[in-house]
């Protein structure tokens, strides 16, 4: 059966699928992590986003994509999450929620690793650290926590250190000087009409 399934986040599960890997397989122990509880998400629409968790025991990585299911359902995948941190997990699982807040999901994609690609990444980048830094303070997930967790994965995947810390530069630049994630997704709602 083929699956004809929107390649909306290609870049960002290409970045995480090295990320974890190296979590997984470059360092001598094969840590497995509790797989944290999916954050609240609703669409630019006012859908429930639902989160699906798919596990293996032979994963090697953690990956998450955003996407209507075979149904229309707007949905989260979180792939082998056992693999990750909990920073981590809660990144992954805000960023794709971002895109269905953005309406990215149901927009034409623009051509992988072009200008308007690369920003509805960062955007949702964005919005997962303005979600963390407003909405999970409690449970020890952070600006350092998660910022650890991609640098070190990204470098330990031979990412350059341009991109590391571009993409370090966006989360922290985010989190010191924009509002409410809320605020933020309604300016970028109005600025797309």
């Amino acid at each position: 059966m083929r699956h004809n399934i929107p390649v909306f986040c290609v870049v960002f599960l290409a970045t995480l699928g090295l990320i974890q890997a190296t979590f997984a397989t470059g360092t001598q122990n094969n840590t497995t992590y509790r797989v944290i509880a999916a954050p609240a998400c609703k669409n630019d629409l006012g859908e429930i986003v639902t989160f699906e968790t798919v596990t293996s025991t032979d994963a090697k990585l953690a990956a998450g994509m955003a996407r209507r299911d075979q149904d229309g359902t707007p949905t989260v995948y979180r792939f082998h999450y056992q693999t990750a941190p909990p920073a981590l997990q809660r990144f992954i699982d805000l960023h794709e929620c971002a895109h269905h807040q953005t309406g990215d999901i149901d927009r034409p994609h623009p051509p992988r690793n072009s200008p308007d690609h690369m920003m509805a990444e960062s955007i949702a980048d964005c919005i997962a650290i303005l979600r963390i830094r407003d909405e999970f303070t409690s449970d020890n997930i952070n600006l350092a926590s998660v910022s650890k967790a991609l640098s070190t994965g990204m470098a330990g995947a031979k990412f350059p250190e341009i991109t590391i810390k571009s993409r370090l530069k966006n989360i922290t630049y985010c989190h010191n000087n924009y509002g409410a994630a809320d605020s933020f997704i309604t300016g970028l709602l109005r600025q797309r009409q």
